[in-house]
Formats: structure tokens, sequence, C-alpha cells
């Protein structure tokens, strides 16, 4: 099928105008890409500047005892010196006396 010369006439009319459908095509996508970027800095600013609400830590290493709730008797307190004596016997059977004294430098 063959080009007429009447369909060049239309053609070529028409092609300033795909043109600038393109450059508005890709000036646009340009445009939306720097809208999402200036987007994205001013949503990391607001969480920058935000101050965040504290996590629930649970019963962790974190939490305060409160000593008034306690009674320090006497039997609490032989109470934990048996607990502490027990722990300290465990850590003597878990440690090796001859660890870290010897060094190997054979290759």
């Amino acid at each position: 099928m063959a080009i007429a010369p009447i369909d060049l006439q239309t053609l070529f009319t028409q092609v300033d105008k795909v043109g600038r459908a393109q450059a508005a095509q890709k000036e646009g996508q340009a445009l939306q890409q720097a809208i999402q970027g200036v987007q994205l800095q001013r949503k990391t600013e607001e969480q920058i500047n935000q101050v965040n609400e504290a996590q629930n830590s649970g019963d962790g290493a974190e939490k305060v005892n409160d000593n008034s709730k306690r009674q320090n008797s006497g039997e609490n307190k032989n109470q934990n010196k048996k607990e502490d004596k027990d722990e300290k016997k465990q850590l003597s059977v878990l440690s090796n006396p001859a660890l870290g004294k010897k060094i190997d430098i054979s290759l």
C-alpha cells in the first residue's frame, strides 16, 4: 500500500502537534517525579520532627521495681542470699579456669 501525496500533506500538518504532545508527555513525567520527590521529602521531614510515642517495653530489664510493695523481712533476705549462692555455684560450674590463659599460635 503506497502513500499518496495527499496523505503526506495531512501528515506533515500534524507533525508539529505530535511533537508538542510528546514533549508535553515527557515534561509531565518529569513534573510528576518532581512532585513525588517533594512530597517524599516533606513526609520525611515530618517524620524526623515528629515525637514518636513510647512503646510498651513489658516486664523486661528496664522495669523499675517498686520497693514499697516488697517486704524486706529477714526471710526474704535469707532467700535472696541462697539464690545468690546458687547462681554463683552455677557460674563456677560453667566457667573454665583455664579458658583464655593459653594462646595457640600454630599455623
